[in-house]
């Protein structure tokens, strides 16, 4: 009975795997297809492109010889006429990589010719059999793909009717092109309006019919190309379009290009098997692979439900013998899983109690300054209206009104650093920032000497102008307390713009950062005193580069230096 049971579901798991692999290979099948037939395709086009690139860069050659001051004089009968042309069309042939370039007489046979040095030199051979020359005559210009008669190598001629009924003759040659295409791989081959081939990356594939052609048409077209008789298709298309070369098993995937002017059409053939069949045999596989564990996992689950079920009913069978036993058992269980509930229900609370912890020290260290400020600003406001200065009292209770809205503005902007949102920022004046600073610090700068540089109001800084008031504040709070009460106590502030940088250095001359706390400056609770927090040069440096700027420590001779580079706003 277990045999069976696993026998058949050794049946299920081939059965999913084959029907999971034709199905995702089918898909995948589908889909690179699609996309490697478009790819095909525009190969294709862009080799068309290219080959009609290079023929109309020959096709103006014969119109410009054709007014060609030498060609007129060749064309006349002029004496030496012929030989200066000669010269002449054997260095055009060498510049632009032309086969033959010649000038045709009007009695049909070549006066003059670029491989006249040639032991088979076209100078004095008749052309009037030519279809090119007689198209040229009769409709000015003419265009021919032939074998050569002389050299035997197919190429394509233009003609153009020149002075005195003659005709400039060029041979373009596709030989360099039919090299580029068997290096880029595949299948390349052209097709005139017959389904003749040309042109082919496979020499033995030119003058091959791509297309059923009747025998009087065959006949015309093997006449004119200079042929015996064309030859079969060399491949054959299968029926799901796919084309197949004799004697083989690769197949391709075969792309057409729009015609030319000529009527021509570029065709490439490539093999379908590393972009499609490669990939959805790899897909066929996977998707086996996975029906069969899955449902081997089915299986495996479906036993441990069965050892289960038998398990469950030797425990009732049990259950008369050990109720008691099974009753403490069960008691003590329940007391387990409810210390247990307990217990993650106190990791739960540790872990909020932490977090609201390091908030709460942010929210205290970056409200300490507006805060001092507020209550220096009442005090001053009592002595003021015991006075009678009301003008006074009026400015205190302003200021202690933007210093309540700064904090708040701290505050929001803390609870949005918590949540890695990113603040807005905008073109800053660097004289409003060092103001307000300097407005949070009033009564500490005043205990002290405060070098601060004129900063011109249109020096702009990308940024916010409340948070970088919060690096500023931050660093010269630092300042103050490191200089403590020295009689000299004194902090200066330079301001540098270097390219699209600006650097701003506050420096002191106080006893300095200890080597000890240098290195570890910049992380969070690092602090040498006993009081602060170790998060204000932290957060100081996080808004400094979440504005695309940075905080550092630099070198100074006496003292403390920090250096904050920001962005200039233009």
């Amino acid at each position: 009975m277990k045999r069976a049971h696993a026998l058949y579901w050794l049946v299920a798991a081939v059965c999913a795997a084959l029907v999971a692999g034709g199905v995702a290979g089918e898909l995948v099948r589908r889909r690179a297809a699609s996309a490697f037939a478009q790819s095909v395709q525009a190969d294709a086009r862009l080799r068309q492109a290219l080959l009609d690139s290079e023929i109309a860069r020959f096709r103006l050659l014969p119109q410009a010889l054709a007014d060609d001051r030498d060609v007129i004089a060749a064309a006349d009968g002029a004496p030496g006429a012929d030989r200066r042309l000669n010269a002449k069309l054997e260095a055009f042939a060498h510049r632009i990589g032309a086969s033959a370039i010649y000038l045709v007489g009007e009695d049909g046979f070549a006066i003059s010719a670029s491989n006249w040095r040639d032991g088979q030199s076209f100078v004095g051979r008749d052309y009037r059999f030519r279809r090119y020359y007689r198209d040229a005559l009769r409709y000015g210009d003419g265009a021919q793909f032939a074998l050569g008669t002389v050299s035997h190598r197919p190429g394509l001629y233009l003609a153009r009717k020149a002075a005195g009924d003659c005709v400039i003759v060029i041979k373009l040659d596709f030989d360099r092109i039919e090299a580029q295409w068997r290096t880029a791989g595949g299948e390349t081959f052209v097709t005139n309006r017959d389904g003749v081939i040309l042109v082919a990356s496979r020499p033995d594939w030119r003058f091959a019919m791509t297309r059923p052609i009747d025998s009087a048409r065959q006949q015309a077209i093997a006449g004119d190309v200079g042929i015996p008789s064309l030859i079969p298709a060399p491949y054959r298309i299968d029926r799901d379009g796919l084309l197949r070369r004799p004697g083989e098993t690769a197949r391709f995937l075969l792309a057409t290009s729009p015609p030319n002017r000529d009527r021509w059409r570029v065709n490439l053939a490539l093999p379908i098997r590393v972009a499609v069949t490669t990939p959805m045999r790899s897909a066929q596989a996977v998707a086996a692979i996975l029906a069969f564990f899955t449902v081997g996992a089915l299986w495996w689950l479906a036993q441990r439900n069965r050892r289960r079920r038998e398990r469950t009913a030797l425990l009732e069978t049990a259950v008369a013998e050990r109720t008691a036993e099974l009753r403490r058992e069960i008691e003590e269980r329940a007391a387990l899983e409810q210390r247990a509930a307990l217990l993650r229900e106190e990791l739960r609370l540790a872990n909020r109690l932490a977090t609201l912890g390091q908030v709460t020290a942010s929210v205290a260290h970056e409200t300490a300054q507006p805060v001092a400020a507020i209550r220096n600003y009442a005090r001053s406001a009592e002595q003021l209206l015991d006075l009678g200065a009301n003008g006074d009292v009026r400015g205190n209770l302003s200021a202690i009104d933007q210093l309540a809205e700064r904090i708040g503005v701290i505050t929001a902007q803390l609870r949005g650093f918590a949540r890695k949102a990113s603040a807005g920022e905008s073109a800053v004046p660097l004289a409003e920032v060092v103001e307000g600073a300097q407005l949070l610090l009033k009564e500490r700068l005043a205990a002290l000497t405060f070098d601060v540089p004129e900063i011109p109001d249109d020096l702009k800084v990308r940024g916010d102008k409340v948070r970088l008031e919060q690096i500023l504040v931050n660093l010269l709070q630092n300042a103050t307390e490191a200089l403590g009460a020295r009689p000299d106590a004194r902090i200066t502030l330079a301001v540098a713009v270097e390219d699209e940088r600006l650097r701003l250095t506050v420096s002191d001359n106080g006893p300095g950062i200890a080597p000890e706390i240098a290195d570890r400056l910049f992380t969070p609770f690092a602090t040498s005193r006993a009081e602060g927090l170790g998060l204000g040069l932290v957060i100081a440096q996080d808004i400094a580069q979440e504005f695309g700027g940075s905080l550092r420590l630099v070198p100074s001779e006496t003292g403390a230096a920090f250096e904050l580079c920001l962005r200039l706003a233009r």
